[in-house]
């Protein structure tokens, strides 16, 4: 009778754990729908804006925006950076676009690699029809190198862009080159080579924005300023605000169109338990003001890092 007992436990325990397996290999399929059908729909909406700020200004719309964001199930944050993928998305953009016909870009980023940086900003400065780079908060390093090629760059009257020193690895070349300096022959063979890059990078980076930069101011000021933004003077998470900008002469303005920031609030910041900001909108005191454009009260809303 034992015998007869133990073969159909061992029956229903495997029905146990098919139904186990299968249950959350449907749980798992639920999610990853829920996943991708709300970025499907946010996608859309940033896509609808994007074509709505096309036509009112009758131009090629380009975003480049990072974030860190949620890539996948189990929240992981990736964080985002101008790379050689961006690159060849906004040259290929660019070449869809007629020469005569205006470029805006929204640029909203921490930097990256120096070679996408340039590729895209010489792109921009040679196309024939106006360039406008749209800065609602930071543009930083290769940025600002991409920010250099435009005739206009309208901020927000907060946002900020940052030198364009190099960087060897995680260390400005200027450090380098100080450290050396300071060492002299006491310096090792692996701070000598690092140095040698660091003193090519610095002349390399400094050319090419002075080329830039000739395009719409003369030679020498545009060669003092390259140095100046490439030469490591200031720490490299420097914020150039908009009267510095315009000091160095940049062509700010800070009449920032709200659809930038309605597109902006569509790329949050990786989801968190809580928000690290929240704030209740002023009741009564009429529309608020962002970037010289009224726009009606938001409603509360809080912010993750």
């Amino acid at each position: 009778m034992a015998t007869d007992i133990q073969p159909r436990m061992g029956i229903w325990f495997h029905l146990a754990q098919a139904a186990r397996f299968i249950f959350w290999l449907l749980m798992i399929g639920v999610v990853l729908l829920v996943l991708i059908g709300r970025r499907d729909i946010t996608q859309q909406t940033r896509d609808s804006l994007l074509d709505q700020f096309q036509s009112e200004r009758k131009s090629r719309v380009i975003a480049l925006i990072h974030r860190q964001e949620s890539q996948s199930i189990l929240g992981v944050q990736v964080s985002s950076y101008i790379n050689i993928e961006d690159s060849e998305a906004v040259l290929r953009a660019i070449r869809l676009t007629p020469d005569e016909q205006p470029i805006d870009l929204i640029l909203h980023t921490p930097g990256g690699l120096v070679l996408a940086a340039e590729q895209i900003a010489k792109a921009l400065a040679e196309h024939k029809g106006k360039v406008t780079v749209f800065v609602p908060h930071y543009a930083m390093s290769g940025g600002t190198l991409i920010a250099m090629a435009a005739q206009e760059i309208v901020m927000d009257r907060n946002a900020v862009l940052g030198p364009v020193d190099p960087q060897i690895g995680d260390i400005a070349a200027s450090s380098i080159l100080k450290v050396v300096e300071i060492k002299k022959e006491h310096a090792s063979d692996e701070t000598l080579m690092m140095a040698d890059m660091a003193a090519k990078a610095r002349v390399q980076v400094a050319s090419f924005v002075a080329d830039i930069l000739t395009k719409r101011m003369p030679r020498k000021q545009a060669e003092a300023l390259a140095i100046a933004l490439s030469e490591g003077r200031w720490t490299h998470d420097f914020p150039i605000t908009v009267q510095a900008a315009r000091e160095l002469g940049f062509p700010v303005t800070t009449d920032m169109p709200r659809l930038v920031y309605e597109l902006m609030d569509l790329y949050p910041q990786a989801n968190t338990q809580r928000p690290s900001v929240i704030y209740v909108p002023m009741r009564g005191t009429g529309p608020a003001k962002q970037g010289g454009i009224e726009t009606p009260k938001p409603a509360p809303q809080g912010v993750g890092k």
